[in-house]
């Protein structure tokens, strides 16, 4: 594969992450006490918000990790693993671009 799809790759998957950061961000706003939504439905917000904090931490995480490796693009770092300095098959970067390790170190 050459870089040029690489890049594209990234792109799509950098916007596409970004859009879902702003999405679980609005999703996470408290909910004001002065709306009268009830108790239980109040327990089962605070319950979900919990939920999209995760996926919030999650989405910021990968967001991060495509950044930096979309920063190592055409260097001699891409593609290298950030712990034992093996080469990260192709497959991995194309699976789960934003990791920067090979799968033994992953794990």
């Amino acid at each position: 594969m050459d870089i040029i799809k690489i890049r594209k790759l990234f792109e799509t998957e950098i916007v596409k992450t970004e859009k879902s950061v702003l999405r679980y961000e609005e999703l996470t706003q408290p909910i004001s006490p002065d709306n009268a939504i009830g108790r239980v439905s109040r327990m089962d917000a605070i319950n979900n918000r919990s939920v999209m904090d995760a996926a919030l931490l999650k989405a910021k995480e990968r967001l991060a990790g495509l950044k930096l490796n979309f920063d190592r693009l055409g260097t001699d770092d891409f593609g290298i693993c950030l712990k034992c300095k093996n080469e990260i098959r192709i497959e991995r970067i194309l699976l789960a671009p934003e990791s920067s390790f090979c799968v033994n170190c992953a794990l």
